[in-house]
């Protein structure tokens, strides 16, 4: 299944060159172990090993919203990992020239042990914000949470709603031009995410660079213009948002 690729040419330097990218992942280890970097100049697998991601090419422009689309599995998460800096490719390329805010796992970030009023000064401060800014939008960000009663509470006891709560809270307050945001909003209920979906619109107006991995074809279809379609570790479509989706639903569905 093909899609073919239209857009409207752009004038600006790519934000994010993904180049020829290979991950490869051993069944039952976790990846980049010292055993992974001694064969990572290797291009091919041995037993046991399968490409999460394989040969996969693309450049995202400042302000692009883009939605990642494919079956559970096929590399999604593992791409956004890589954008994000956490990941390190096996094979090829990412160049990303601007600071990224990702929200990508529940807890990723945070420290089970320290409480949650620690957790959003540690995570705020490792993600670039001084104290002063910290000082300035910690209100702010409990607040939009709705976490006043549990601020020394350790993060660890919390319901993993509260957790995207606090994650969303303060990740979406930073001011990378790059967003990531891997379904964990899913997660939440109702009323928050329709917070959340209204603090996204203020990022895409604000020109941010904007990235979505979602089953939720209504979530993609209201944030994003653009499509990616991951299978098997393979980037097999790459276009407007509604192409990519009915080219998804009718590969999916034969």
């Amino acid at each position: 299944m093909t899609v073919e690729t239209v857009r409207t040419p752009v004038t600006t330097d790519p934000v994010i060159s993904v180049h020829d990218v290979g991950v490869r992942f051993h069944r039952g280890r976790r990846h980049r172990s010292a055993r992974d970097f001694l064969i990572k100049g290797r291009r091919g697998v041995r037993p046991g090993e399968f490409w999460a991601l394989d040969g996969v090419s693309f450049d995202v422009h400042p302000g692009e919203s883009i939605g990642v689309v494919g079956r559970n599995g096929h590399g999604k998460s593992t791409l956004l990992k890589l954008i994000a800096g956490v990941m390190l490719p096996d094979r090829g390329s990412v160049e990303v020239t601007a600071g990224v805010a990702p929200l990508i796992e529940i807890t990723g970030g945070f420290v089970n042990d320290l409480s949650v009023r620690d957790n959003i000064a540690l995570t705020a401060g490792l993600h670039g914000m001084s104290r002063a800014e910290i000082a300035e939008r910690f209100d702010e960000i409990v607040a939009f949470a709705e976490i006043e009663d549990f601020l020394d509470t350790p993060y660890k006891h919390l319901s993993s709603g509260m957790k995207v709560r606090v994650a969303f809270a303060v990740i979406s307050r930073l001011e990378e031009p790059v967003i990531l945001v891997d379904e964990v909003l899913a997660v939440g209920d109702s009323a928050f995410k329709r917070k959340c979906y209204d603090r996204i619109d203020e990022l895409l107006a604000a020109g941010r660079t904007f990235f979505l991995v979602s089953h939720s074809e209504r979530d993609l279809r209201r944030f994003c213009k653009r499509g990616l379609y991951l299978k098997q570790g393979r980037l097999v479509a790459d276009g407007p948002i509604e192409d990519v989706l009915a080219g998804y639903e009718a590969d999916t569905s034969s």
